[in-house]
């Protein structure tokens, strides 16, 4: 008789218990470079966001030193546009002062080119944000209380920030007296 364990082609040979142990111990080992190396895929991952961000950041407050540097430049030439329109006032129609004129629109137009825009006071309801309330015209009609009846100043934004606000004149209502 034959005393050879018998072995069934779907049964495996039993393995020496060291093999099991070294191959539990691979497989572990397996798994823990897996978990680091996806450790260190989703750092490079964050690092790599974090610097996008950053750059966006930097872009964006370069953006907004230079929108800040523009609109010095353009309040600078604003007041130049204020003296020309005091000129203009007492001025007749004599070629100087259209000459005086044309040098006016022309600082203008490049003021607009750079995104310079006039903000149009007259007749809007007051608005603290966009100008400065010198003087206060009393009024018997309730529709035009607080609102801005002669803008002795004009206001100006930059990609609607107020680089200088306007100088205005605001109804306040009153009751007319009866006699």
């Amino acid at each position: 008789m034959n005393h050879e364990p018998e072995t069934s082609p779907d049964t495996e040979p039993e393995r020496p218990p060291t093999i099991d142990a070294e191959v539990q111990l691979l497989t572990q080992q397996l798994q823990a470079a897996h978990k680091r190396v996806n450790e260190l895929a989703h750092a490079v991952q964050a690092g790599e966001r974090d610097r996008t961000e950053f750059k966006e950041r930097l872009t964006r407050e370069r953006e907004r030193m230079l929108d800040v540097e523009k609109g010095k430049v353009a309040v600078t030439l604003l007041e130049a546009v204020d003296q020309l329109d005091l000129c203009l006032q007492s001025a007749d129609s004599s070629p100087l002062a259209q000459g005086v004129k044309l040098i006016r629109e022309g600082i203008l137009k490049k003021a607009e080119a750079v995104g310079v825009e006039r903000v149009e006071l007259a007749g809007q309801p007051f608005d603290p944000n966009l100008a400065e309330a010198t003087d206060m015209e009393l009024t018997t009609t309730p529709e035009e209380d607080g609102r801005v009846v002669l803008v002795l100043k004009a206001a100006y934004q930059l990609n609607g920030r107020v680089i200088r606000p306007g100088v205005v004149k605001v109804a306040k209502y009153v009751k007319a007296a009866s006699a």
